[in-house]
C-alpha cells in the first residue's frame, strides 16, 4: 500500500436475514395452518381453558397466521366478549369470523388497546422476530392488571431431528434435510434455543406466577403434512444455498408421501404468567 494512501477498514460482516422464512404469502401457508392447528390448537385450547378464558374476555391472538384458534377463543368469549387476531400478513384471517382482524407488526407497532386484554396469546411467532423482548413488553403492555399471557415456542435444539428412529436411508435423509431447513432459520435470525427461554424471559418481562409446559407429537397424517407443505414452501432457498438438490429433495417427498416416515416436530414449549395488579 502507498504510504500516502488511508487504510480502509474491511466492510462489516453481514448481520442476520431477518425476513421470515415461511411467509404468509405462499400458498404453502394455508396448509401449514391447517396441520399446526390439527397438531396443536388442543394444547392452545388447554392452557387457554386452564387460565379460565370465560364469556365476556378481551383476548388477543399475535401473528395469529391461521383462522383455527381465533375462532376457538371468539366462541369461548361469546358476544360479551372480543378476539382481536393481528399478523404482519393477515391474508389467511377471515374477517366475518366473529373476530376482529388488524395488520400488526408486534415488534415494530405500540400496543393495541394498552392494559384491556384479560388474555395475549402468540404460538410459533417470538422464535422469529428480531427482538423478542420488545414484543413481549408489547404484549405485557397490552394486558390489564391480572391479565394473562400464554406464548408458545418450539426449541429445536432440544429436539432437532426429523426421524427420532433412523434406521434407514429415508430417516438419514429426512434428518439431513431437517438438518438444512434449521441452518435456512438460523440465517434468517431464528433463534433455535429459544423456547427453553420463555419461563425466565417472562419473569424478565414483569409477569408472575409463570408456568410452563412441553410437548411434541411422533407420528401420524398431520406430521407428514406439515413437513411435505413445509419442504415444498423452502424448496427454493435450499436449493438457493446449495443446502440440498432437487433429486434429494424429490425423494424425501415421496416417502413422506408413501407414508413410509414416523416424522416428528421440535418440542412446543408453553408457559404462561400473569400481570400483577
Amino acid at each position: 500500500m502507498n504510504a500516502t494512501q488511508p487504510a480502509v477498514d474491511p466492510p462489516p460482516e453481514p448481520g442476520p436475514d431477518h425476513r421470515y422464512l415461511l411467509d404468509n404469502a405462499r400458498v404453502e401457508a394455508g396448509e401449514r395452518f391447517t396441520w399446526l392447528a390439527e397438531l396443536f390448537d388442543g394444547v392452545t385450547r388447554g392452557h387457554v381453558e386452564r387460565l379460565g378464558v370465560r364469556a365476556g374476555w378481551r383476548c388477543w391472538d399475535v401473528g395469529a397466521g391461521g383462522p383455527s384458534l381465533p375462532e376457538a377463543l371468539a366462541r369461548a368469549v361469546g358476544p360479551t366478549g372480543h378476539v382481536l387476531a393481528t399478523d404482519i400478513d393477515p391474508a389467511w384471517l377471515d374477517p366475518r369470523g366473529g373476530y376482529e382482524v388488524r395488520r400488526h407488526d408486534v415488534v415494530r407497532d405500540p400496543p393495541p388497546q394498552p392494559g384491556t386484554f384479560d388474555l395475549v396469546h402468540a404460538r410459533l411467532v417470538l422464535v422469529h422476530v428480531p427482538d423478542p423482548a420488545r414484543a413481549l413488553a408489547t404484549m405485557v403492555a397490552a394486558l390489564r392488571p391480572g391479565g394473562w399471557l400464554l406464548v408458545e415456542d418450539a426449541d429445536t435444539e432440544l429436539q432437532p431431528l426429523a426421524c427420532l428412529d433412523e434406521v434407514g436411508p429415508a430417516q438419514r435423509r429426512a434428518n439431513r434435510l431437517r438438518r438444512a431447513v434449521r441452518e435456512l432459520m438460523t440465517r434468517r435470525g431464528a433463534d433455535l434455543r429459544f423456547g427453553r427461554t420463555l419461563p425466565r424471559a417472562l419473569r424478565t418481562a414483569g409477569l408472575v406466577d409463570v408456568t410452563a409446559a412441553g410437548c411434541f407429537p411422533v407420528g401420524g397424517v398431520a406430521c407428514d403434512r406439515l413437513e411435505a407443505a413445509t419442504v415444498r414452501m423452502v424448496r427454493p432457498e435450499l436449493l438457493a444455498a446449495g443446502l440440498a438438490d432437487d433429486a434429494e429433495i424429490d425423494a424425501h417427498l415421496a416417502a413422506v408421501e408413501a407414508g413410509e416416515l414416523d416424522l416428528t416436530l421440535a418440542p412446543l414449549i408453553s408457559a404462561w404468567g400473569r400481570r400483577p395488579g
